[in-house]
């Protein structure tokens, strides 16, 4: 090889280094902070929706451990824990935020304004006041909604329907929650028209839950209606105690009805977080969460518990076993 021709091949070798060198360096790694507000460590509730988001945001190219990272904290019911767990999330500096209910997107909006946040199993955002409307959400949060008012029709049609002997309902909800006097109303409107008598029953810890269900057992017909995340937190005890008591018990979300509640209705919570991670994906990739409209729910999960049945000496109609999308026996 002559001089001339060695030089140039060598330093056109060298001009190529860098550019080897930039494509052999790996992904920046994107950070992901997700917050639960309701559940235990040991709960599997948040390990299965946060799997499910994981594994959609794998399929749009966001591998965990190559270019994402996920901070998974979970607040067990416990206000002073979730705040804390608010600011150590934010402190991260992440790329984007996530929360599974009121409690824990609250502790996050009152940390950063500026960092994008995802929700997922939010009732009624609007209400809640962390968005402006579902179609126009404004500053920095966005995600997908699990209840709205008019559900609580439902529940009442259900509990009447597996438990027709029901007169008097109770709906356990959390107190002092900015949209908890829009399921009051809506109760209050429909219960007359399933002839059911509704008494208050706002929630805060678990005394008030047992005190809830006791006062409903201690009148003949009485049945209830569970909701919120204080009732989330305490589900184990709530379905324990409707069964000791005896009440007919309408849940909001599945998961009830299958630690041994009877009877179930509401938004498919790993469905929400599956369809959360898309969204994460787009502000990854330079959208605003105020550009991103709220989702309502999609999928309703009906589940019917036939032993709880059996054990309340209730004969579950043939039409509402053949609705439900489980039936556990």
């Amino acid at each position: 090889m002559k001089r001339r021709e060695f030089i140039t091949l060598l330093g056109g070798s060298a001009a190529a280094w860098p550019l080897a060198a930039r494509a052999q360096q790996p992904e920046r790694m994107r950070r992901i902070g997700v917050l639960f507000s309701g559940f235990s460590d040991t709960d599997p509730e948040p390990q299965a929706r946060v799997e499910a988001f994981r594994r959609q945001l794998q399929d749009v190219g966001w591998i965990e451990g190559r270019n994402v990272h996920i901070d998974l904290r979970i607040g067990a019911g416990n206000a002073e824990r979730v705040r804390a767990y608010a600011q150590e999330l934010v402190g991260m500096r992440p790329d984007v935020l996530a929360a599974n209910a009121p409690p824990a997107l609250r502790a996050l909006a009152q940390e950063t304004q500026t960092i994008p946040i995802v929700f997922a199993s939010v009732p009624d955002p609007v209400a809640n006041g962390f968005v402006d409307s579902l179609a126009r959400p404004g500053g920095n949060i966005t995600g997908f909604a699990s209840l709205e008012p008019a559900i609580v029709g439902k529940w009442l049609e259900l509990l009447k329907e597996i438990a027709p002997n029901v007169t008097q309902v109770s709906v356990i909800f959390d107190h002092g929650s900015p949209s908890s006097g829009d399921y009051e109303r809506a109760i209050a409107d429909l219960a007359p028209s399933f002839h059911l008598e509704y008494a208050n029953a706002a929630v805060s810890d678990a005394a008030a839950i047992e005190q809830a269900i006791v006062s409903r057992a201690r009148e003949s017909g009485g049945g209830l209606v569970v909701m919120g995340t204080v009732a989330a937190a305490h589900r184990e005890a709530i379905v324990r105690l409707a069964a000791k008591y005896r009440v007919p018990a309408v849940y909001s979300f599945s998961y009830f009805a299958r630690l041994g509640g009877l009877v179930s209705y509401g938004v498919d919570g790993v469905d929400l977080w599956r369809r959360a991670a898309p969204y994460v994906d787009r502000i990854l990739r330079g959208a605003k969460p105020a550009d991103l409209p709220v989702q309502r729910p999609t999928k309703f999960e009906l589940v019917v518990n036939l032993k709880t049945a059996k054990a309340l000496g209730i004969d579950v109609p043939p039409t509402l076993l053949a609705r439900a999308d489980e039936v556990i026996e």
